[in-house]
């Protein structure tokens, strides 16, 4: 599952477009909403939500078998 962004929270900075190793947001520019270009891409290691800078403005849901080998 990509990463949800908030349109009311995200403040447009675009360190979650810098910092994603997958490219999931390719073509994203800074100042714009983040779009996900790319959603199989996502490893879900948080790294988009972790640089973010204001809390909830992006959430990952993590896919169930990714769940069920974590427990």
């Amino acid at each position: 599952m990509p990463p949800i962004i908030e349109p009311d929270l995200c403040t447009r900075c675009g360190r979650c477009t810098d910092i994603c190793i997958g490219d999931v947001f390719y073509g994203s520019k800074k100042g714009e909403l983040p779009g996900v270009a790319y959603r199989n891409e996502c490893w879900h290691e948080a790294a988009c939500v972790m640089a973010c800078p204001v809390e909830g403005a992006i959430t990952l849901r993590i896919p169930l078998p990714m769940m069920i080998s974590h427990k």
